[in-house]
């Protein structure tokens, strides 16, 4: 072929061309990242205001703008289960002034077979944030006080049951399938577009149940507005220490919502390696640490090599759940 010595179909002048550029600009890059950030940083919550993922950002990135001399400026964009927030980042400019403030469905992206992004490919995990259990929250007109009432009544009025969830294919709605298959029971599931709509429909008596997420909920639960169940962890909470492990009953179950923060791929290692350290600093202010315990949110310092671990195991567990059990997407 005419021309064999190119490399996808660029002559040689043009490929030493974009080196020497490349070489230029190399410097610039670096210094980029060794002073980032140099401007306000857009910080994206794929979650409408008032759940767990958008009240956590809050906390950490607050004291991270003290820190870094920047603002990091807060964007919810909800909807699709946090992929059209999480997909805006993948597709966002490489160089540290969009990040995402990712969460547990980037780990179920299986369940989404029309997504124009990849997680894996598209996204490179920096830091991160949290893990959270999830407590079986009921209305307080809901008659079982315990997890076996809930089980026989589900059985005894099979589909009867509205269960609400922050969205199809997140967390909350596996655990919900998990729960259901292993317990033998057929539920109704309702959706919404995140964790605080939910909890709202919960407390106004709309739906019955709701496997949410502890931090919200603890405050609604010690105050009487909603009844705690069990929760998907396993160890007794300290706020809540008369409520149950589900794997009380169900030997095994456990689940966790998790949150992280991920990079456009492409972004300069030294921002990723700045911006880890500087979650990492911020995770160690005694106010913020303070506040996640109270929260019952597990955090701990790590590197975006074991939260790249991390990742890849959950997407591998939640990705073969999911095609065993057939659970597909309306």
């Amino acid at each position: 072929m005419k021309g064999s010595n190119t490399a996808g179909g660029l002559s040689r002048r043009t490929l030493l061309a974009a080196g020497a550029i490349a070489a230029v600009h190399a410097p610039q890059v670096r210094a980029q990242g060794a002073d980032w950030p140099t401007r306000s940083v857009r910080v994206v919550v794929p979650w409408p205001p008032g759940g767990t993922a958008d009240s956590v950002a809050r906390v950490l990135f607050t004291e991270a703008s003290r820190r870094a001399g920047q603002q990091f400026v807060i964007e919810n964009r909800g909807g699709a289960t946090g992929m059209i927030g999480s997909g805006s980042v993948a597709a966002a400019a490489p160089d540290g002034t969009t990040i995402l403030y990712g969460t547990t469905p980037l780990s179920t992206a299986v369940l989404f077979p029309q997504l124009t992004f990849d997680p894996k490919r598209d996204l490179v995990p920096v830091w991160q944030s949290i893990t959270v259990p999830q407590l079986m929250l009921a209305h307080p007109s809901v008659q079982a006080r315990n997890v076996a009432e809930v089980i026989a009544d589900a059985k005894a009025r099979p589909g009867t049951q509205n269960w609400a969830s922050a969205g199809s294919g997140g967390v909350q709605h596996l655990s919900l399938e998990l729960f259901s298959r292993r317990a033998g029971i057929e539920v109704n599931h309702v959706p919404y577009r995140g964790g605080g709509p939910a909890t709202n429909d919960l407390l106004a008596g709309q739906v019955s149940f709701y496997m949410g997420n502890a931090d919200t909920a603890i405050p609604l639960v010690t105050s009487g507005r909603l009844k705690a169940l069990c929760h998907t962890g396993q160890e007794r909470l300290a706020a809540l220490p008369d409520v149950p492990a589900l794997s009380d009953t169900l030997p095994g179950f456990e689940t966790y919502e998790w949150n992280g923060i991920f990079v456009p791929t492409g972004t300069p290692p030294a921002v990723i390696a700045r911006l880890n350290g500087l979650l990492n600093d911020t995770l160690a202010t005694p106010a913020v640490a303070d506040r996640l315990r109270t929260l019952e949110l597990q955090a701990r310092q790590n590197t975006p090599e074991q939260f790249a671990t991390f990742f890849g195991e959950q997407t591998s567990r939640w990705t073969a759940f999911i095609r065993e059990a057939n659970i597909r997407l309306e």
